[in-house]
């Protein structure tokens, strides 16, 4: 069986990634399942995931999954033609947060985290469902303040080059203008 496509689409906060991301998956008239990976924690979090969920068509299949991704993408890839990782920055704050509380060594909880990205990798290979996976581009701003804060930008930037390399095609959005940087 054929693999589907793997696309990254990467770009600084708010710059229209999603957008993006639920235009291609539209634009393939095929099943959709959208797997989320924020947690409404508070209010604000709460209305910004609800603001995504009025934006979505409603044929399109929810999961809300902050930790457990790879298992989805194994079991929806030869369910659905399209999934949408929605996003991978949240995703790896919700382990680098889980794993912290365990009180890890950064170099364990990054070799952690990057072993599952990497089987994130081999599983959208072996699926036929078209795999895109949205991320922040944390790379191009200050350095942060706190110990956990770079470690999460370091361990992110380690991802997102990963996936990008692996990705066939990797879009890069800069105020709402998708740039086709491979593919």
């Amino acid at each position: 069986m054929p693999r589907g496509k793997l696309i990254f689409i990467t770009g600084g906060a708010r710059s229209g990634k999603s957008s993006f991301a639920e235009q291609i998956a539209l634009n393939s008239n095929q099943d959709v399942a959208y797997i989320a990976t924020a947690q409404p924690l508070d209010e604000e979090m709460k209305e910004r995931i609800e603001r995504h969920k009025k934006r979505r068509p409603g044929n399109w299949e929810l999961f809300e999954e902050p930790k457990e991704v790879n298992q989805l993408i194994s079991y929806l890839g030869f369910r659905k033609g399209v999934i949408i990782i929605e996003c991978l920055t949240l995703l790896i704050s919700n382990l680098l947060l889980l794993k912290n509380q365990e009180e890890l060594p950064s170099s364990k909880l990054e070799e952690d985290i990057l072993v599952m990205t990497k089987k994130m990798v081999k599983i959208a290979y072996q699926v036929p469902a078209q795999v895109l996976i949205v991320s922040n581009e944390v790379g191009m701003g200050l350095v942060p303040e706190n110990k956990l804060g770079r470690i999460y930008r370091d361990i992110l930037g380690q991802v997102n080059k990963i996936i990008a390399d692996k990705a066939d095609e990797v879009f890069f959005l800069v105020s709402g203008i998708p740039l086709k940087i491979k593919g």
